[in-house]
Parts: structure tokens; sequence; C-alpha cells
């Protein structure tokens, strides 16, 4: 069995050491917490009015505090005036319940209501502009990403993420990490039609909804044989199904060699990011996210 640590050695390694200068904020009181998330929260010296909001979603054996070492988001924080949510998720071999149907619910007492409520608490906590709240993650985080945006699609402006999969992949699975997972959402057996995941995540609002979904994108790298690269098509498929646009280009090179962006529409709703050689993860690309998120 893949240790799956092992894969994050080299990224960590390769890590933005500086980042650990950066002291987080345990938050204990945030909210109802029915799954036992925890919760630090990164808060620039310079906060300016009317923040906005970036919950930052860890890989699996990972926790919030290694995942704002690993990204550039705290630095970048005072120049472009946002708070970071950095959650922890304690069990599963700390990955985020992508599986269960409490999670895949609104509102339905798993990881998904936990972490909305976190956000809803940070809105008020820092006087934050409820049109510029964000979601990013790498791995676990993204597959989280992904289930954030179909649970509480309200709460965010959008989405950017790193090698996950598509919302409801896992469903049902008797859990949600490589030790306990069914393998087959992995492996990238887990095949649909647009309509058929987008059926998927609108369920998971019970009564409906017809509101509307954030911005989407999504990177994963063609070599990646731990969620296997068919896992980017299907999340494509289920966002423009969603968003209502189609594939229009490839733009290569962009945003980097290596790198095509596959525009949705116009571009102003769906992108796909496709990284050539790259395996598990994706770097993140914190310049780019920002630029998708507007701040």
């Amino acid at each position: 069995m893949v240790d799956f640590k092992s894969l994050f050695i080299a990224a960590l390694a390769a890590a933005r050491t500086a980042e650990a200068q950066y002291t987080l904020t345990p938050i204990t009181n945030w909210g109802d917490n029915p799954s036992n998330l925890v919760l630090d929260v990164f808060v620039p010296e310079t906060l300016g009015p009317n923040p906005a909001i970036i919950l930052a979603l860890h890989w699996c054996s990972g926790t919030g505090p290694l995942y704002s070492q690993s990204t550039r988001y705290n630095s970048l924080a005072a120049a472009h005036n946002y708070v970071v949510l950095y959650p922890s998720s304690p069990k599963d071999n700390n990955c985020w319940d992508v599986a269960t149907n409490q999670s895949l619910t609104r509102d339905g007492g798993g990881d998904s209501t936990g972490l909305a409520n976190m956000v809803k608490w940070a809105i008020d906590e820092y006087s934050a502009d409820p049109a510029k709240v964000f979601v990013t993650g790498t791995s676990s985080g993204c597959m989280m990403s992904n289930i954030m945006t179909a649970t509480y699609p309200d709460l965010f402006a959008a989405v950017s993420c790193y090698s996950g999969v598509a919302a409801g992949c896992l469903a049902g699975s008797p859990g949600s990490s490589p030790q306990t997972a069914d393998p087959a959402c992995a492996a990238g057996e887990i095949i649909k039609t647009g309509d058929e995941w987008a059926a998927q995540a609108r369920a998971m609002i019970p009564g409906g909804y017809n509101g509307k979904y954030p911005r989407f994108q999504t990177w994963h790298g063609d070599a990646d044989f731990f969620v296997n690269y068919p896992n980017f098509a299907e999340q494509l498929k289920q966002w423009s199904t969603i968003l209502g646009v189609e594939f229009t280009k490839n733009v290569t090179r962009s945003p980097g060699c290596g790198y095509t962006k596959m525009v949705y529409g116009d571009g102003t709703k769906l992108l796909g990011y496709s990284a050539r050689g790259v395996g598990h993860v994706v770097p993140t690309h914190e310049e780019v996210d920002l630029e998708w998120f507007g701040i």
C-alpha cells in the first residue's frame, strides 16, 4: 500500500519555509462543530476593512498549520486584505469526510457543516465581505472543496483546488482516506455524464437550490496515478453542466511551461489546468488563485 505521507515529502521539502514565520491563532469557540474539527486562523497585522476570507483545506495526513507552511497565502494576505482559515480534520488518517451522507448533505452534521459554520463565524468575526469568500485545497482538500461547492454554493464566490475528484465520487465509500476508501474513485473508474454528476451535486441540498454557484477552477497533473487523471475530466463535466458552460478552447503554456488552460464559455465561470508530467499533487499557484478570486 502506498504511504500517503510520502507523496508529500518532496513538496514539503521544497515548500517556502519563510511561511513558517507567520503565526496562526487557534480558535476554539467558532460555533457548532458536529465532527470535531480544529481551526487555526491567519490574520495579517494590517487587516483592512471588509476583508476577504479564504478557506484552505489540507491533504490527507496533513493539518491546517502544515498546509499554511506549504503555500504563500499568508505572505500575500496583507497586500490583498484577506484572512485565511486553516481547519484540520482529526480522523480517518486526517482526511476530509467526502463519503458519508452527513457530509454530503447541507446541514447534515458532517465535516461540510462544520466548515460552513467556520466560514460564517469568520465573516462576523472579521466583518468580512460575504461576497468575497473563497475555498481552495489540495488532494483531499480539493475533494472537500468540491463538496463545499455542492453543499454551500451560496457561501462562496469562487473555488480553486488541486488534484481532487468530482463532488459525490466517493459517496457511500466506507471511508475517505487511501487506507479506508473504495479505490474505484481515486483510480478514475467512476465515469458519469455531466447530467448525472450535476444531479448528484444538486441532490446534496435537500429541497433544492435555485441560486448561483461559485466560479470554479481545478488543477490536475496528467501523471497523477494516485488520484488518477480521469478525475479531472469528471470534475469539469460536473461543473460545466451546473454552470451552464461548454468547452471553448485550450490555451497552452498558461500559466507557464507544461500547463494547458482549458477554457469553458468565456472563461469567467469555469477553467481547468492540466499539468504535463506532473504527478500527485500540482504545486499551488497562489497568484493565479488570487486573480481568479478577484482579490
